[in-house]
């Protein structure tokens, strides 16, 4: 058997979730999909896929295998690539999980811009606030905000900014600005599971303060919205506050006691050569990030400054 051609073939059975789909996508009959899968698993050993009567789901030994056929086909697509020469279209399928809140601010605003650059690259995009195991799931790349620990993947910072406190100015205008860290304690805070206190700046130190509220969330594009509605102040980074203080609907305070906030990165697993698919998405990613803190409120204000 054709091994490459049954990678193939059980990608595309792990993907589309039955025998029927993957054929029509390959132009294979049904029975010559299903045969391929069966003699694969026998050649390896092992069963790959738990089979009902509605539908077909890897098993953690598909898992992992459907992992390494993603990546030997990488490979072996950008091998083909590098011969035709570097000015061939980029193509194929490119899998990506990004934050939720990066998601739905950053990357899905340019996707058709993304889409006009490169018409043969097709992209499947999860939101997903929590660190993913690239390798297991078979994907291609990830944005991850946080410092990074993990040896297995190679990284590359997008931006980094402070870490900012803001409000929405009717809260302001309800309770009154905070001037000191010290004056969070007669605020309601917007908290997170992951900080109940606040880092800041002071004298040069840096001072945790414990701040309380009456809402706890769970991801930036939540804190965001609460933020937004005026249910207290919150604190994160930069680039999760930064098109609302552009517009002014949300007002940074505290900014001379601001420490520096966590960096966005994106990350991938190693491969001798990084395909053409992906080498394109990255520098994309690296082009819609290239702003400084400040920037968005500068440009949002020279047409009123024009007018």
């Amino acid at each position: 058997m054709n091994k490459l051609l049954a990678m193939t073939i059980f990608v595309r059975v792990a993907e589309s979730g039955s025998f029927t789909a993957a054929a029509a996508q390959l132009g294979l009959s049904v029975s010559a999909v299903a045969k391929a899968v069966d003699r694969l698993e026998q050649d390896l050993g092992v069963q790959l896929l738990a089979r009902s009567t509605r539908k077909l789901a890897l098993n953690d030994s598909g898992r992992e295998f459907y992992a390494r056929c993603v990546r030997v086909l990488n490979d072996i697509e950008d091998a083909e690539s590098t011969l035709r020469g570097a000015r061939e279209t980029p193509r194929g399928r490119l899998r990506m999980v990004l934050p939720i809140l990066f998601g739905r601010l950053t990357f899905f605003p340019h996707i058709a811009e993304f889409n006009a650059r490169y018409p043969e690259i097709v992209l499947e995009v999860s939101l997903d606030d929590h660190s993913v195991d690239l390798i297991e799931h078979g994907l291609d790349l990830a944005v991850r905000v946080g410092e990074l620990n993990d040896s297995r993947y190679v990284a590359r910072m997008l931006n980094r900014g402070p870490r900012l406190t803001a409000a929405a100015p009717a809260y302001l205008k309800r309770h009154g600005e905070p001037r000191t860290p010290q004056d969070l304690a007669a605020h309601n805070c917007i908290l997170t599971a992951s900080d109940p206190v606040w880092p800041f700046n002071v004298g040069g130190r840096r001072v945790e303060v414990a701040v309380k509220g009456n809402l706890v969330v769970t991801g930036g594009d939540a804190l965001r919205e609460a933020t937004l509605l005026g249910l207290g102040i919150a604190q994160s980074n930069w680039w999760t506050f930064r098109h609302d203080l552009a517009a002014g609907t949300l007002t940074a305070m505290l900014e001379k006691f601001a420490v520096q906030g966590r960096p966005i990165s994106v990350v991938y697993p190693p491969t001798r050569h990084v395909p053409r698919k992906l080498r394109v998405m990255i520098d994309f990613l690296v082009e819609i990030t290239r702003v400084e803190p400040g920037a968005d409120a500068a440009s949002a204000a020279a047409p009123a400054r024009r007018r």
